[in-house]
């Protein structure tokens, strides 16, 4: 069902800032999605605006086909979990979990089975009589997690839940939502600023930037096949090149002139005008180097340059290269037994080479 949650040509300012301009989503049921931007997007103005905090200046929310924009936030089938979790201090773990349900005046019985099945599912029967002061960050999470959860709503709103936790929790915590959504199938909206995050939890990622949608699409589409060069910064790096047309291919590449690096052929799928500049992206990863000039064949756009720095990350290495006016990143990954591989000195010349599917043309900003 495509339509469960429609976000139809939502707005909200507050006084002369514009939070959120015009947005319009259709959220799956059951979907993981998450909405993705630096701070400042607009992303939890629109989540309160879902959550029912928030009312729009303008345009409607709809869940299962009935119009929730003017409803409250306990009229909503909508539960949210915070980024500081909002525990009761003094209710233990079994206490804050039934906390909705006792409010709800649901039956002893109801409450208790309901409870007990939802700290089952997220693994904190043992710690049922704790206080939350008692636990760690990432069981204070799952807390307020199964404390959503329990009124079984129909979406679930997470608001930047991993932001108080430190690395390891994080990547553990990654795997412990996505475990809890793939059992109870409900829809949820996660909203972060954190790529990595969003990449690995969602289904489909909604990118924001000042208050507007630049794109909507899977992971890898994002990643992959970039509609903007905003998108493409902040899913992961890029290069951009930006350079005339000189050459439309019928099979959907385009040779593009750069200034200092020649005439490479990339994808062209976001070509519009032989009239106007063209804007190139490659990610770091695509970019091979070597010592020698790559011979002809797949890898056809090769340029040279010089090592002027590289940054170790323990499994792979950064190279910034300089082509002409150009500083290339290149990303290789470090292996004794990767074969072939170099680890080029400063002051190195080398050759960069990347094969034409891996070069994109993406919007240049401003452009409709």
């Amino acid at each position: 069902m495509d339509d469960f949650l429609v976000i139809d040509r939502v707005s909200k300012s507050f006084g002369a800032l514009r939070a959120v301009d015009g947005v319009s989503l259709s959220i799956r049921q059951g979907e993981a999605f998450s909405l993705l931007g630096p701070s400042g997007c607009g992303k939890t103005t629109l989540l309160r605006m879902l959550a029912g905090f928030e009312t729009p200046d303008s345009g409607r929310i709809l869940l299962g086909g009935k119009d929730v924009t003017g409803l409250l936030p306990e009229q909503r089938p909508v539960n949210t979990v915070f980024q500081n979790y909002a525990l009761f201090p003094h209710l233990n773990v079994w206490e804050n979990v039934a906390f909705g349900l006792r409010m709800s005046r649901r039956p002893r019985e109801e409450i208790r089975s309901g409870v007990d099945r939802m700290l089952e599912l997220v693994r904190l029967s043992e710690h049922a009589r704790k206080r939350p002061a008692q636990l760690s960050g990432g069981q204070r999470q799952r807390v307020a997690i199964a404390r959503a959860l329990v009124n079984r709503p129909q979406v679930l709103l997470l608001d930047e839940p991993l932001a108080a936790l430190d690395l390891k929790l994080r990547q553990h915590m990654l795997v412990e939502l996505n475990a809890i959504h793939e059992q109870v199938g409900t829809t949820f909206i996660y909203v972060t600023h954190d790529q990595g995050e969003a990449m690995s939890l969602s289904d489909r990622i909604a990118v924001m930037n000042e208050g507007r949608v630049e794109q909507v699409d899977e992971p890898e589409a994002l990643y992959e096949t970039p509609r903007s060069g905003f998108v493409a910064t902040f899913i992961g790096d890029a290069n951009f090149f930006t350079g005339m047309p000189v050459e439309l291919k019928h099979d959907g590449y385009l040779r593009v002139q750069v200034e200092g690096l020649g005439s490479p052929l990339v994808h062209g799928s976001g070509f519009v005008s032989s009239h106007e500049p063209v804007r190139i992206m490659i990610r770091p990863e695509k970019i091979s180097l070597t010592l020698e000039r790559p011979q002809s064949g797949e890898r056809v756009n090769a340029f040279r340059g010089v090592v002027e720095d590289s940054v170790y990350f323990g499994s792979h290495a950064r190279y910034h290269v300089r082509a002409g006016e150009h500083l290339v990143i290149a990303q290789l990954q470090r292996s004794r037994f990767s074969g072939g591989g170099i680890e080029p000195a400063r002051g190195a010349v080398v050759w960069m080479s990347f094969h034409p599917d891996e070069g994109r043309v993406v919007r240049l900003e401003g452009a409709a």
